[in-house]
């Protein structure tokens, strides 16, 4: 399969003021990430992780540089058209996982679909063909509450890719689970990158799991290395 660059990040910068100071977080960040590769991003607390996340995700203006989305440059644009690519083209996972109480797991994953302006029939037809993708075919009537940790992870990710995006982007999406249950959601996870082809930025303190994508890369003086 023809391997497309869904992610670069170009001489990336940002700095962040603290008093009379300037804390440098990213200095001439470069990173390329490409489809149906899974890369993940392991660094301590305090180097960037998160910020390299949020400017890969559109959410925050890097200082200087370039952040392309599917070869497009983004730092030009407007807050409106930034927000139609993050609601298209990126995908988000968060160590919580964000699920809203009242509606079921299936519900969960119709609403993006939705709010995109597919019709509530095709929203749930493709809600139930990713909770049966993600294993969790059964759950789907079930709220979050009434679901495990892994299986409320397994319908965010489902909820993540629910509008078919060329990006994936996850801080910690494992974070709150045990060995064998984050183990069984990167599997899931795994799968769903390789069938669909899209590309995945992973922030990660699970080393093993690390060990198990792509490339692994850290944040260094500011910079992205290879791990």
């Amino acid at each position: 399969m023809k391997r497309n660059t869904v992610l670069k990040l170009s001489g990336v910068e940002r700095h962040y003021g603290q008093g009379d100071t300037q804390l440098s977080i990213l200095k001439k960040a470069d990173l390329t990430l490409n489809s149906g590769e899974i890369v993940a991003l392991v660094a301590p607390s305090g180097t960037g992780k998160s910020t390299l996340l949020h400017l890969a995700g559109l959410l925050e203006h890097p200082d200087s540089g370039e952040v392309s989305i599917n070869g497009n440059p983004c730092n030009g644009l407007s807050d409106d058209k930034r927000t139609a690519i993050r609601r298209s083209e990126i995908g988000f996972v968060y160590q919580f996982h964000h699920l809203l109480p009242e509606f079921s797991a299936l519900e969960n994953i119709m609403m993006p679909q939705m709010i995109a302006g597919l019709p509530r029939s095709e929203a749930k037809q493709r809600a139930g063909q990713l909770l049966d993708y993600m294993r969790i075919g059964h759950r789907g009537a079930h709220r979050p509450g009434e679901l495990s940790g892994g299986e409320q992870q397994r319908v965010a990710i489902a909820r993540a890719v629910a509008n078919a995006p060329s990006l994936l982007l996850a801080d910690e999406p494992t974070g709150n689970l045990d060995p064998e249950t984050a183990s069984y959601v990167f599997e899931a996870l795994e799968a769903l990158v390789r069938q669909s082809g899209l590309a995945a930025l992973i922030a990660t303190h699970n080393h093993d799991l690390a060990a198990r994508m792509d490339r692994r890369v850290t944040i260094a003086d500011g910079k992205v290395v290879d791990f």
